[in-house]
This record gives structure tokens, C-alpha cells and sequence, in this order.
């Protein structure tokens, strides 16, 4: 039985969409099965060409509401939109296309409602793929908010579908998220967030999100590294000073993007670059053994997928390789990841 949100709900749901007829009807029925009714969805349509408007507008449950743009201006001024017209208490994300599970809201709200010095919650996610299966994201298994903080300055570890934060300080960042950062517009978020509170994250799946078939076109790819590359130099000035811009740059194009490494030269200079990162960061922040043994963990990992899309692409060989293990010289987990590696490659190259 639907229940109309009688003043401010708990969660205000923001969805920017554009021409999404075709699946946004899904989207808004897990909303529907959600296990804690008091919700409202905003649905900012952004000047679509099919029936999108129309879905949602004649949609049945009331705590849908429809927000209607004469004029495409894009999903970072679509979700603006939608933050400023939010009661609830908390905001959640959610594109057109992705699905809640029902126990997403209830569970993100204890969570929040428990640990006041949390700012943004996300979830880890499912993935459907284009061949209709469900895989799991390629994200840490086992997160803590001090892991969190450390991948923050080296990748993305959110899924922006799964993330809620407290709208006092969605209200706070002046805009919610800025136009200049298309592409990367929730990963500058997350940084800026970061300043009124811990980014944590859930360890159960609460989202799916779609997996698109086919490439992103040249133009978004470029427009994405170089975003992505300007709020990273922000966090890096710290430890490299003038040098942020080269040292994002590497780890955008590597880290987050997986571009194979030109050569054992741009591996070990990679690998310095982390090194450093990861030093800096644990002589700035009290971390406790446990999240330190996840912060090399996750480090280890990561570096082991930059040498095997570098193995496979040819652009190094297996002695280049098993030299980049000197470059993040821990012997505890990230060894068991860097061992997980290697003998893969000897079966490999057998």
C-alpha cells in the first residue's frame, strides 16, 4: 500500500532524466518496493524528446514528482535542480536507469541516523550487464571510511546510484555539483563532502546499475579524464605542490581509466607516485592497523591490475613486471595480491 508523505519525508530521491522512457519505468517501481515508505522522488526531466515526461508525470504513486525543463541544459543543472526543490532529510542519488533494492533506504537510514559524524553513505552495487546477467562491481569488497578516504585520492570507489548524504550539507556546497566538472561531477563531490564529514560505505550490494553496451564516444572520454584530472591535482597540491597536475594526470589515465603504461619508465614513475601518495596520507590521518592492512590491501591490488593491462596491452615484459614489485615494497597483504599476480602470469606465459 503506497503512503503519500504527509510534510518532510526522510529521503528525497534525485533523478536527472533525458530520453529514458525506455527503462525509468523500472527504476521508479524499485522505489515503489521499497521497505520504508517515507520517501519522495524528484524526477528532474531535462527536456526529453520521448515519453519520459509522460511516464513520469501520469506515474501512479504520488511521491513521484515530476520536475519539467522547457530546454536540455544537462544532468549537473538537471540534479541542481532537483537538490533545491528536496524536503527530505536526507538526499539520495539515483539515475534513470539503475534499480534500488528495497532494503536500500532503510538500511542507509539507520546507518546515518546512528553515526552523526558521517556525511555521505554510499552502498556497494550489482552490476546488470548488456548480456542481461548480474556481476558484481569491481570495487573493494570490504571498505571502512578510512579506506574510503585513501581511494578517494587515487580513483573513484562509489557507485553514484548507491550514495545518500545529509541534505544540510547537500545544501552546504554551493552548487550541489558544478557544471565546469562534467563526467566527473560526483567524484569532485565526494572530495568536497569530505569536508563536512566521513565518506563511508555499505558492504552490501543496494544498488544495480547498468552496464551499457558499446564505447563512450571520444569526446566524453576526453571531457571525463580531464575532469577528473583537475579535482585530483586539487587533492594532490598537498603532497606534490606544482608537480599535481602531472602526478593526477598519471594516476587518472592509469588508476582510474586503465590505460596501459608506454613502458616500464611510466610504470616505475606510477609507482612512485602512489608511493608517495600512500605516505603522505597515513603521516597525515590516525589509521588503525585494520584499516591499514586495507588500505595496502586495495593499494596492492590496484597496482597488480596496472601491470597486468600492461603485461597484456605488450607495453612491458614479464621482467619489467616482476621489478615493479619493488616500487610498493609492503610485505604483509599487498604481497599476497602482487603473488596472485605473478603466478598468473607464469601460467600466462607458459
Amino acid at each position: 500500500m503506497i503512503a503519500p508523505v504527509a510534510g518532510s519525508p526522510v529521503v528525497s530521491v534525485v533523478m536527472a532524466a533525458y530520453d529514458g522512457a525506455a527503462l525509468i519505468g523500472a527504476t521508479l517501481d524499485s522505489l515503489s518496493r521499497q521497505t520504508m515508505p517515507d520517501w519522495e522522488a524528484i524526477v528532474v526531466d531535462d527536456g526529453s524528446s520521448d515519453q519520459t515526461r509522460a511516464i513520469v508525470g501520469s506515474w501512479p504513486d504520488p511521491r513521484v514528482r515530476l520536475i519539467a525543463l522547457p530546454v536540455n541544459g544537462g544532468p549537473v543543472r538537471a540534479r541542481n535542480r532537483g537538490v533545491a526543490a528536496a524536503h527530505g532529510r536526507y538526499i539520495a542519488a539515483l539515475d534513470q536507469d539503475d534499480l534500488c533494492h528495497p532494503e536500500r533506504f532503510a538500511r542507509q537510514v539507520a546507518y546515518l541516523d546512528a553515526s552523526p559524524h558521517v556525511a555521505l553513505l554510499a552502498t556497494a552495487a550489482d552490476v546488470l550487464g548488456a548480456d542481461g546477467g548480474i556481476h558484481a562491481a569491481r570495487h573493494a569488497a570490504i571498505t571502512s571510511p578510512a579506506l574510503i578516504a585513501w581511494l578517494l585520492r587515487i580513483g573513484n570507489p562509489l557507485v553514484w546510484s548507491s550514495v545518500m548524504m545529509r541534505a544540510d550539507v547537500a545544501r552546504a556546497l554551493h552548487p550541489f555539483t558544478r557544471p565546469a566538472l562534467l563526467y566527473a561531477e560526483d567524484f569532485d563531490l565526494y572530495h568536497r563532502v569530505a569536508a563536512h564529514g566521513a565518506v563511508a560505505r555499505l558492504d552490501m550490494a543496494l544498488v544495480t546499475y547498468r552496464r551499457h553496451a558499446g564505447g563512450a564516444s571520444q569526446r566524453y572520454e576526453d571531457a571525463m579524464l580531464a575532469s577528473a584530472t583537475r579535482v585530483l591535482a586539487a587533492d594532490h597540491r598537498a603532497t606534490f605542490g606544482d608537480d599535481a597536475g602531472d602526478s593526477a594526470a598519471l594516476v587518472v589515465r592509469h588508476l582510474m581509466h586503465g590505460m596501459p603504461v608506454a613502458d616500464r619508465a611510466a610504470l616505475a614513475r606510477l609507482g612512485g607516485t602512489i608511493a608517495a601518495l600512500k605516505a603522505d596520507h597515513l603521516s597525515r590521518h590516525h589509521v588503525v592497523p585494520a584499516d591499514r592492512r586495507l588500505i595496502e590491501w586495495e593499494t596492492g591490488r590496484r597496482w597488480a591490475g596496472v601491470v597486468r593491462a600492461a603485461l597484456a596491452a605488450g607495453t612491458i615484459g614479464m621482467a619489467d613486471a616482476l621489478a615493479a614489485r619493488a616500487v610498493l615494497p609492503h610485505l604483509g597483504v599487498e604481497g599476497l595480491a602482487w603473488a596472485r599476480l605473478v603466478g598468473g602470469v607464469r601460467r600466462w606465459a607458459a
